[in-house]
């Protein structure tokens, strides 16, 4: 291919914005969860939605992440778009508060174009930035965390959408803009070409944990690390998922429950989500792919993994002061969103920079689990009135997933030819650690 013909590569994060600030409407959905509680919905009603949703879009991620090569990324990114808007407007036209229409249209079909194109500017922008791996996974996929301050905002005091249009009306209006602004950022959705290097970059050697070593996704589901790896992502996210679906529901409660009024709650837990979590959501998706850069994305996801456990077990102790619930909500929001710069990375790291469009769908795969589990637990919870158990239980497993990932190492092609066992892996530790001792004594 002509050198003319190589679009520059920064319009790829242009494209990736746009297309991310409209998945992001998946964690705009606590901005309707008032409304359809007014309408007669139970709490567990709106988790059951928010958690299809939330299954729908990692089981589709397999899809996506099988026909990316075959459907190319610019057509697979238009069909998600056209998906996402098509299931708001099946929400909208059967009335916006029957459960049926918002679960098959917003859960179901909304799921499945969030799945389709969520993987396109994650793959599209490792291979245009493979020097700047965490910074631009994190750009990629910050527009999913600040567009669900717009979206919510919109809807809310911004646009006053639901006050003035009501559920029906805004989720028609919300999925004519999700399909619009996805085929725009499709336009640059394309891979460079197969030899293409950015300018003063060389092709990383091949060995274990560099990203040049390319492992098929068989080869990766026969390794300890990706099990691992898949545990600490589904606690991590699952947690913060829990977290973004009560967001709303339990500060209104523990606030009133210390003397704000109602409506002084509402807006309190409103700006806590709309504001606090959701620039930090996207906020964190950037930094902690800078940090991991430098850092190194083993240690970064331990040190996010534990420190949102800590402040997951001190969050009802937060939640009913205005001030450190903001504080709250914004690490909460802060260490959510890194899940989703840090993890596509370390799968690259791991199993190769150009398999991760494959397989980091199967990691990903992890926040479907954590999805399902974690938000209905705080619905069935929350009816019973007991928010903090659900909390303290989050941060706990965060806590256990740090753990995991301590232990990540490395993987070796010829060691993934071996089937997956707790003796294999811990004689492949015993290896891993008298090589880097090896390698150390020689540095020395």
């Amino acid at each position: 291919m002509s050198q003319h013909r190589i679009q520059n590569r920064w319009l790829v994060v242009v494209g990736a914005v746009l297309i991310q600030l409209c998945l992001g409407a998946v964690y705009a959905w606590s901005v309707f969860t008032p409304e359809l509680l007014a309408a007669g919905w139970t709490r567990l009603e709106t988790q059951i939605v928010f958690s299809v949703g939330l299954a729908s879009f990692a089981l589709m991620m397999l899809v996506a992440g099988r026909q990316l090569k075959r459907w190319g990324p610019r057509r697979l990114a238009m069909a998600g778009g056209v998906a996402l808007g098509l299931g708001y407007l099946v929400a909208g036209l059967t009335g916006g508060s029957s459960f049926w229409g918002v679960l098959v249209g917003v859960g179901l079909i909304g799921g499945t174009g969030i799945g389709l194109g969520y993987v396109v500017p994650i793959a599209v922008g490792m291979n245009w930035f493979p020097d700047r791996k965490g910074l631009i996974t994190g750009l990629a996929v910050a527009g999913f965390g600040f567009g669900a301050m717009i979206w919510v905002k919109l809807a809310g005091d911004w646009g006053d959408l639901l006050v003035n249009h009501g559920l029906a009306t805004t989720f028609m209006l919300y999925g004519l803009l999700f399909a619009t602004l996805v085929l725009i950022g499709s336009r640059w959705m394309v891979m460079p070409p197969p030899d293409w290097m950015p300018e003063g970059y060389h092709a990383p050697q091949l060995h274990a944990g560099s990203g040049g070593e390319e492992f098929a996704l068989g080869e990766m589901l026969r390794t300890p690390q990706f099990y691992l790896i898949f545990l600490t992502f589904a606690v991590s996210a699952g947690a913060g998922l829990m977290s973004i679906g009560l967001m709303k529901l339990y500060p209104m409660e523990a606030l009133q429950a210390t003397g704000y009024s109602a409506t002084e709650a509402a807006a309190i837990a409103g700006t806590a989500m709309a504001i606090f979590f959701s620039l930090a959501n996207g906020a964190g998706r950037i930094i902690w792919g800078i940090f991991s850069d430098r850092l190194g994305r083993k240690q970064a996801v331990m040190l996010m993994a534990g420190s949102q456990g800590l402040v997951l077990l001190a969050f009802t102790s937060m939640a009913g002061n205005e001030y450190l619930l903001y504080l709250g909500a914004m690490l909460i929001g802060f260490n959510f969103g890194g899940n989703f710069a840090l993890f596509p990375a370390l799968t690259a790291d791991e199993f190769g920079n150009r398999s991760v469009g494959q397989n980091y769908p199967w990691i990903f795969l992890s926040y479907g689990v954590g999805g399902i589990v974690f938000p209905i637990l705080g619905g069935i919870l929350g009816d019973m009135g007991n928010f903090p158990l659900a909390f303290a239980i989050c941060g706990i497993a965060c806590l256990l997933g740090a753990v995991a990932v301590a232990i990540v190492f490395p993987p070796h092609k010829d060691e993934a030819d071996q089937p997956f066992s707790v003796h294999g892996f811990l004689h492949q530790l015993h290896v891993f650690d008298h090589r880097e001792t090896e390698r150390e004594q020689g540095d020395g």
